[in-house]
């Protein structure tokens, strides 16, 4: 990692945007900002919402942004393209790995492809014909209808039957021109953060035990919506195992800088892969704060490794 001197790095800090998540975002915002300046570096912020805050980017003269957007628009590629064209380096994983990491069908099959297990799916495109009672046939029961290009639980269905099933398909169109439909796997709900570049790492696992059924939006960012166990509790062996997952999921995507990847522990210690987040929360509740904190990392050190991989990126 580049060794940063925070008095002399101008941050541009990016929190907003235009997708469902957009208040979230600017709560990670206002996390991360804290943080950054409690580092020491001299921070301004933006919202890419705004033309003239994109127009005030460029002019800026800023060494790093700091990405905290999340969904469609700051976490799939589009924002990333926009910094590689000003020649402005960012945290985070690249255009590539953005776009690739934030599509849900196409990320499973780079699991598929880095033998990291990943629950068995279909995906269903807008306007194509579609057969529910076969795909109900093909999960064996219950199973997760959810958006592929979408964050934070948005959308997500957790149904059982053809005609269930259809429901949800075409509510989750609503939101999301392509669908994906995995088999329900019952276990324990963990999430593995990844930092670095080449040499990236795994911080502790965090089990996460949310207040309703299955880790949704409520329980991402309700005060009291979930609770976090930092180190799950786990044997060492299992830890291991999933934190190498998390590791290949990161390399395999072609991560770089942070990774956050989401699993479901079955009852035989096997860990299924969900998805992974390229740009996770900075708010108070957050994951990687709290697996990084586990780690010995408080918040603004943490920020600072950030911007650290960042300026590697550009070396």
């Amino acid at each position: 990692m580049v060794s940063v001197n925070p008095a002399s790095c101008r941050i541009a800090l990016l929190a907003g945007g235009t997708s469902g998540e957009r208040e979230i975002s600017l709560a990670s915002g206002k996390g991360a900002g804290d943080a950054l300046r409690a580092a020491g570096f001299p921070v301004d912020e933006f919202d890419p919402a705004s033309t003239d805050d994109l127009k005030a980017i460029i002019d800026g003269h800023y060494d790093v942004a700091f990405l905290c957007l999340h969904g469609k628009g700051g976490e799939d590629g589009r924002l990333q393209g926009f910094l590689e064209t000003i020649g402005l380096p960012y945290t985070g994983p690249g255009v590539w790995a953005s776009a690739t990491a934030m599509n849900k069908a196409k990320s499973k099959l780079f699991y598929q492809q880095a033998d990291i297990p990943t629950a068995p799916f279909v995906y269903v495109r807008q306007g194509d014909a579609y057969d529910a009672a076969e795909i109900s046939t093909l999960m064996g029961g219950r199973c997760v209808v959810k958006p592929a290009t979408e964050g934070s639980a948005l959308g997500i269905y957790i149904v059982e039957g053809e005609e269930a099933i259809a429901q949800a398909i075409e509510a989750v169109f609503e939101i999301d021109p392509l669908v994906v439909v995995e088999k329900f796997l019952a276990g324990t709900e963990i999430t593995v953060a990844v930092i670095g570049n080449d040499d990236a790492f795994a911080l502790p696992i965090i089990e996460i035990v949310p207040r309703g059924e299955f880790y949704d939006f409520d329980s991402k960012y309700a005060p009291g919506g979930s609770q976090h166990i930092c180190p799950a509790p786990l044997d060492d062996d299992v830890t291991a195992v999933i934190q190498d997952q998390a590791v290949r999921a990161h390399k395999i995507l072609g991560c770089t800088g942070v990774s956050r990847s989401d699993f479901i522990l079955d009852e035989n210690n096997t860990a299924w892969i969900l998805e992974t987040n390229t740009i996770p929360g900075m708010t108070a509740t957050s994951l990687l704060p709290d697996a990084a904190r586990a780690a010995g990392m408080d918040f603004p050190e943490l920020c600072t490794r950030l911007v650290g991989y960042a300026l590697e990126e550009v070396l």
